[in-house]
This record gives C-alpha cells, structure tokens and sequence, in this order.
C-alpha cells in the first residue's frame, strides 16, 4: 500500500512538471491577440504586403522608392522556404533589435530598425508569436533595385556606426504615463521619425530636426511639432489619425492614408490620447521640408 501511495504521488509530480513545462512554453510563445496589436501600430502590412488586390497580407512584393533605388518588402508569413519558416524568436529578435539577418549581414535601413530597436522585449515576442500564427504564403522575395554602390551590405555596417544605436529591451510604457507611452507609440512602434525627419545626402536622420517635416519621392512630409499642430485641437487630431479627415475638410492622401487605415485607426483612444500628448511636448520646429 506504500509502494501504491508514493508511485502516486510520483505520478501527480510528475504531471505537475509536465504542467509547468507546457505553461513555460506556452509563455515563451508570446501572447499572439497582443501581438496582432503591436504589429498594427507598427504598420507591417503595409511594407510586406504588395499592393495589388490580389496580394497576399504579410507575403511581401511592396516597392518602395527612395533616392538610393528600390526597396522589396520581404515575405514574413511562416513559409519555410520563402518566409520566416526556419527562423527562431531569437532570429527575429537580433532583426528588430541589431538590424542583422540569421547569417549575421546587415539589413538595409529601409527596414526601419533604427525605430524598432527601442521595441520592449515583450512585444518583440508577441509580434513574433501573432506572426508565427499567419497561414503561410509561398512567395519569393524580390530582389532589391539599388544604385552602385548603395547594394553592397557591408557599406551599411559603416552606416550605422554613425547612425544606429542598438536598444536595450526593457518594458513598454503604460497608458499611466502618458508622454511615454505617446513616445513610444510615434518614436518606436510607429516609426513616424522615418518618414517625418529630414535626411543627409548619406540617409541619416537630422537628430537636430527630428519631426519636423521632410521630403520623400511622394512630396512633402508635414511638420508634426507644435509649430504646425498648435492650431489643431487634441479632438481635431484624433479624428485625423481615425478617420484622415483635417478640421479644414482636408483628407489625409498616400502614404499618410494607408498610415491610418492599416495603423492609426486601428489603436485604442487611450493610445490615440498619448500619441497627442507626445506630439505637444516636442518642442516647436520651423519646417524642414521647405
């Protein structure tokens, strides 16, 4: 009788092992419905999806021009042999956080890692499990279109001794402190400094005029310092990243429309509000796309 009792309880250990084990995996994976969520205020589809009516969300095909020739989203469903398939979280993580692929070559700044490297650890992982949850799409990357010598990888090694400051993981910010949670919303997730910062002729951010409007191939990137929001009201601005209507009756055009309906409308109004209250403490910058 003995025997019996303690080879039971060896079995209930040993079934709480199991169950402590699969509740570790399970953690590991990331929390997917977060990391829908995340991958929406960082706009993905919207570079890795191509823009035809018939492409496939997430399997890559989208052109984006710049000065140095054209960048190809990739695929990042979890095809094997065309996607994110073979990859690990700590793959993906060294991508968001170093800027480096598998093989440890550099990605091109188009990937706008300067931005994402500052992600909280957590939300890295949870991108990474709701990605790891997408049907796969076998499609073949694109190759990159760059002007000699703008393709050659090892160039970017240099670039970013000068221009990208890996980040360090850590928490994300809650809506509890509001500013915070804006700057990471528009400095990180969002990545709005890529497109509303102004560039050197070497493709590096002007530190000195971060947000202040800038020039892409599709014209003029507005100011989003005070300078040009003082006379908007918070209520006029929530509607615009909801809804893309301006209190004059302008309507938001692309890229900045795509913005707001694959990202900004898709945030919650607490969001919305930190985003705002980020945007008022800048401080006030004359226009840089002039």
């Amino acid at each position: 009788m003995r025997l019996t009792q303690w080879g039971y309880a060896i079995f209930v250990f040993g079934l709480g092992v199991v169950a402590m084990t699969a509740s570790t995996r399970t953690m590991a994976q990331g929390d997917a419905r977060n990391g829908q969520y995340v991958v929406q205020a960082a706009g993905c589809v919207g570079c890795h999806t191509d823009n035809k009516s018939s492409a496939i969300p997430f399997a890559g095909g989208r052109a984006l021009e710049t000065p140095f020739g054209i960048f190809y989203g990739p695929n990042i469903t979890p095809d094997p042999a065309t996607g994110l398939g073979k990859w690990t979280e700590a793959d993906f993580k060294r991508a968001i956080r170093q800027g480096e692929r598998p093989d440890g070559s550099h990605y091109f700044p188009a990937f706008p890692y300067p931005s994402f490297t500052g992600m909280a650890d957590s939300d890295i992982r949870d991108a990474w499990a709701y990605l790891r949850s997408l049907p796969p799409a076998k499609l073949l990357n694109r190759p990159h279109e760059l002007r000699f010598p703008f393709g050659w990888r090892f160039l970017v090694g240099i670039w970013k001794w000068f221009f990208f400051t890996p980040g360090t993981g850590g928490a994300a910010p809650s809506v509890a402190n509001l500013v915070d949670r804006g700057a990471y919303l528009v400095r990180v997730l969002g990545h709005c400094g890529e497109c509303h910062t102004p560039r050197n002729f070497l493709g590096g951010p002007k530190s000195g005029s971060a947000f202040a409007g800038a020039r892409i191939p599709e014209g003029k990137v507005p100011n989003l310092t005070p300078t040009r929001l003082k006379k908007w009201s918070d209520g006029d601005l929530q509607e615009y990243l909801v809804y893309g209507t301006s209190p004059n009756g302008d309507i938001a055009v692309e890229p900045m429309s795509e913005v707001i309906t694959n990202t900004t409308s898709k945030l919650t109004k607490d969001d919305l509000s930190a985003m705002v209250a980020y945007l008022r403490s800048l401080k006030p910058l004359p226009d840089a796309n002039d």
